[in-house]
């Protein structure tokens, strides 16, 4: 049995793989290791963590988005394989959507159809990778861009948001952070994790910053449209005259049906330096090993772009917006945090811990497993963006848990002052 054992034993992977304990999903499932779960039931867990807001009633998706994968679902004709890039249908479907708001209309051939948005950013970040490049990321970010790039060998260099200004992109530290090895910049518009939506002017400049310095901009657009104050969204696509664009975005925010995994990667190039590079031929054949998502769902995003009614997204917008408007004026009444920006889009806010104020807690992510385990209130630690002492808090729930969870956020620092 011993010398079974010595053969047979596990010695883990050879090479690069990605530090899953750095994902999101990573720091929750430390931060709920720490609840009572024996006391459920006198506290139900409030999740104020996640990026998942399908759970609760007042974010279900339209029916007409369900009737349109029943359709597809019970039409019986796409049960087989979809082509290596999507199926036609989907492609056109997500090309005419976005062309909406650009002045370069996009084909089917300019997109891709993949496994979520997470599915895109590993597409992308593996066909970039070569030896010595390296990628600039915003600090603080969504860190599967990072882990994806622990997996292939590209360097992270960060570039810094400034809250101070709104979580704007510090342009000179985006030139300071570049050299000649610097592949693309990665912008998230609307900002996950800071809530920040990003004007038609500081694009503009971001554009004219990423062509002087020869990079591609990688601008992830998950939050397409979900802006609920004075700045309106506008896609970088906008912009692809000047710098070439790779467009990463999902039905998952939008629609509210994160579980469906259905995104794109779209191709923002009329000046074709994409294609001639041949990196579209070298997505397609990474694609041509990758898992696609399911067929009947790819049938139905031709009738959800086209016929979901505008209401439904009007009261989406609405609803974030009030929920952001409680999460601020709320975190303004708790002494120990500091939020600096009141959310503008997308469905969170980062605030700051003043460790001043508060004892016994020695950083960020010890704030959250303490209080989840007193409070059962699951927060974000700042650690899991790349901003350390700071917190990421999701206000996509329900008015009710929402104020409860704040409300116990606010006891739990009185408790520890």
């Amino acid at each position: 049995m011993d010398n079974r054992r010595e053969k047979w034993g596990y010695k883990g992977i050879a090479g690069v793989i990605p530090n899953f304990d750095k994902t999101v999903r990573g720091y929750l499932n430390l931060i709920t290791s720490h609840m009572d779960h024996s006391q459920i039931d006198q506290k139900p867990m409030i999740p104020l963590g996640h990026g998942d807001p399908s759970m609760f009633s007042c974010f279900r998706t339209s029916t007409v988005v369900e009737d349109a994968v029943v359709g597809s679902l019970r039409s019986g004709m796409f049960n087989g394989y979809a082509n290596t890039s999507g199926i036609p249908s989907a492609k056109r479907a997500v090309a005419d959507f976005l062309s909406r708001d650009l002045p370069n209309p996009l084909s089917p051939d300019d997109i891709y159809i993949t496994s979520g948005c997470n599915h895109a950013i590993k597409i992308l970040v593996s066909v970039l990778s070569c030896p010595g490049a390296n990628i600039l990321l915003p600090a603080p970010g969504y860190p599967y861009y990072e882990v994806n790039c622990e997996s292939t060998g590209i360097e992270v260099r960060h570039y810094n948001l400034q809250p101070e200004k709104g979580w704007e992109v510090d342009l000179a530290s985006v030139e300071a952070q570049s050299d000649e090895n610097t592949v693309a910049i990665v912008l998230i518009n609307p900002g996950n994790p800071c809530g920040t939506v990003f004007s038609y002017d500081h694009l503009l400049k971001i554009a004219k910053i990423a062509n002087k310095l020869g990079i591609f901009v990688i601008s992830d657009e998950v939050y397409h449209g979900l802006a609920f104050r004075s700045k309106p969204f506008v896609p970088m696509g906008v912009f692809a005259s000047i710098v070439p664009v790779l467009t990463l975005g999902s039905i998952s925010k939008r629609w509210l049906v994160p579980g469906w995994r259905l995104g794109w990667i779209a191709v923002n190039d009329p000046n074709r330096v994409i294609r001639e590079t041949k990196m579209s031929d070298t997505i397609l054949k990474y694609m041509s090993t990758s898992p696609q998502p399911a067929t009947f769902i790819q049938a139905a995003v031709s009738d959800i772009i086209e016929k979901t009614e505008e209401d439904f997204f009007y009261k989406t917008i609405l609803t974030l917006r009030e929920s952001a408007d409680i999460c601020y004026a709320l975190i303004q009444e708790i002494d120990c945090i500091i939020c600096p920006h009141n959310p503008e889009g997308s469905m969170f806010a980062m605030v700051k811990l003043d460790f001043s104020r508060l004892a016994d807690i020695s950083d960020d992510v010890d704030f959250c497993c303490k209080l989840a385990k007193e409070e059962s209130v699951v927060i974000l630690p700042g650690t899991a963006v790349g901003l350390s002492n700071w917190l990421r808090i999701t206000f996509a729930i329900d008015l009710p848990s929402l104020e409860d969870g704040l409300v116990k956020l606010r006891n739990f620092c009185n408790r520890h002052k």
